[in-house]
């Protein structure tokens, strides 16, 4: 009896053994995201990537921005990428006064670093609002920045611009765009739009000038320059991994691997990719596993 029972108690320590190797051999996560494509892509390139360093990963995507943001603040997402932009202006309630992206940055990663939210390394992806003109016109024309527009409007020539109507009536939209950088449009000048059709209308040659979000996939499929704003009227919405400060220190690796792939990101890099979704039609899963394969991550 007695050697009957050694070796149940053997087996039964076998089998914890076991089961402790394959938790920490296969570590879980839950990576969050959004319901737009960029959000999509942004999860699933993590997912497969976390997938291929060995962690057991569950996507939770879809969601709103408030509800994403709480589900990592309850636990139930481990990490998303976030907007610094969002963060600052809407989770915390700061007032933007052309602070520099540096300083939005800083800002909400010292704020939520109460909270045991943990911004890691902001990417150079951008996806703020950003004025667009053909790329021909800005060549022709040397319209490069929002300098090179004003110049342009105020030495007479007529340009028309599309944009939504909350941009066109909100207290940080067009109005004081026009206020910063010393020009305007006459009224009869601006054409509102929903922000979906701005995009078509400055393809066409219906408007010159159009309001979009700088890593819009179909910014360079339909060869828009996007005018660089010198002087940050747009605050900053840099693209970045948010992580649970308990799940980095369950997993020491994870802050390197997630920077990692922040790293990757531009504003180009992030256009080409929502590209291939919005404009060449290809699936979510097909793009990242193309573009962490052409990173050499897969």
């Amino acid at each position: 009896m007695k050697t009957i029972l050694t070796r149940i108690g053997l087996a039964t320590v076998a089998i914890i053994a076991l089961l402790m190797v394959q938790t920490v051999s296969a570590a879980s996560l839950v990576v969050g995201g959004k319901g737009f494509t960029e959000q999509l892509l942004l999860a699933e390139i993590t997912g497969q990537y976390l997938t291929a360093k060995g962690y057991s990963v569950e996507l939770k995507t879809g969601m709103g921005t408030s509800l994403v943001r709480k589900a990592l603040e309850n636990k139930q997402v481990d990490l998303y990428w976030e907007y610094t932009g969002t963060a600052f202006l809407t989770f915390h309630k700061n007032s933007f006064a052309n602070q520099p992206a540096q300083e939005i940055y800083e800002a909400v990663k010292a704020k939520d670093a109460k909270s045991n939210i943990i911004w890691l390394n902001a990417s150079a992806a951008n996806n703020t609002y950003a004025l667009a003109v053909r790329q021909a016109d800005a060549n022709a024309k040397g319209i490069k920045t929002l300098e090179d527009l004003a110049a342009k409007l105020n030495s007479g020539e007529k340009l028309i611009l599309g944009c939504n109507i909350e941009f066109y009536k909100r207290e940080d939209g067009l109005k004081p765009l026009q206020k910063a950088y010393g020009f305007e449009f006459l009224r009869s000048d601006v054409k509102r739009m929903d922000t979906g059709l701005v995009y078509k209308a400055l393809k066409d040659g219906d408007v010159d000038v159009g309001l979009v979000f700088a890593t819009d996939g179909r910014i360079p499929a339909f060869n828009f320059t996007v005018l660089k704003d010198t002087k940050n009227y747009f605050p900053a919405y840099a693209i970045t991994p948010t992580v649970r400060k308990e799940t980095l220190d369950a997993n020491p690796d994870l802050a390197g691997q997630l920077n990692k792939l922040s790293a990757l990101f531009d504003d180009a890099t992030m256009s080409a990719l929502n590209a291939q979704v919005d404009v060449d039609k290809k699936s979510v899963t097909e793009v990242a596993k193309a573009f962490l394969k052409a990173k050499g991550l897969l």
